[in-house]
């Protein structure tokens, strides 16, 4: 029986964990970087907070030379990146340097790990964010990973079970897509990458449903009036968000995938 099972038989209510567009909850942690106050320490970045199993694994081994790769292209769109799993500090400045010294995967060798990883002994950290699954195990967290704007709020939540890899260029999209849905007041569809069409709100009143009607016969579009796109330029997104070579080099990613 599971101790929130248990727990509901008593009347006690289970521990909540954090979910989307709550904030972040706080804490104080050692790094490979140093102490960190979070999230205040990261107050006006996107963050990329995510746990790993264990250090000296295979899976998470290649997860952090594919953040590692990429670190450039998420300084580029404002967003920090930080590990955790319930292991030592001393543990993981091991991992990392045997990751440097003996480990080549993809075209990467002597990677440094640049990225803080937070060392979680107790595992208090891991259960405050609801990584530990106990169905999966009682000490090791799930692959979880939390996108955490700027105000400290989170905004997205991705489960990995510990044997599959993240895609981390997944992630990227993401974090492209909720900037510029902050930044243009839309929405994304399915599959979207920068430089496709957005969704505009949906009409809040009569009169806005009939002209989008109006609008919808117009174009050849019949009487479609709940869903209406807009086209938003890479440059447009760049010009508030990043680089243009990391934009372009995301949409390739992408449309290499969709084929």
């Amino acid at each position: 029986m599971s101790d929130c099972k248990h727990k509901h038989e008593h009347h006690e209510k289970c521990p909540s964990i954090p979910l989307i567009g709550e904030p972040a909850p706080e804490f104080g942690a050692n790094t490979t970087n140093g102490y960190i106050n979070f999230p205040s320490d990261y107050r006006g970045k996107w963050v990329v907070l995510f746990s790993h199993p264990g250090d000296f694994t295979p899976v998470c081994t290649t997860e952090f030379m594919t953040f590692q790769s990429m670190i450039d292209e998420f300084h580029a769109i404002g967003t920090e990146l930080i590990g955790l799993s319930v292991d030592s500090l001393a543990s993981h400045l091991a991992w990392i340097q045997a990751i440097r010294n003996d480990i080549t995967f993809q075209q990467w060798r002597n990677m440094a790990i640049e990225f803080p990883i937070i060392a979680d002994n107790t595992g208090e950290i891991a259960r405050t964010y609801g990584m530990i699954h106990n169905g999966a195990s009682d000490t090791e967290t799930v692959r979880a990973t939390f996108i955490i704007d700027p105000r400290g709020i989170i905004r997205t939540i991705l489960y990995y079970p510990q044997s599959i890899g993240r895609n981390i260029t997944e992630i990227k999209r993401i974090l492209i897509a909720l900037q510029t849905s902050d930044a243009f007041r839309v929405g994304t569809p399915a599959e979207w990458i920068p430089g496709e069409d957005v969704i505009t709100p949906g009409p809040r009143t009569t009169a806005d449903v009939n002209a989008r009607i109006n609008v919808a016969g117009k174009n050849g579009l019949g009487r479609n009036w709940f869903l209406a796109f807009r086209h938003i330029s890479p440059e447009m997104i760049l010009a508030k968000i990043t680089n243009r070579k990391y934009i372009d080099s995301d949409t390739k990613k992408h449309k290499k995938h969709k084929k």
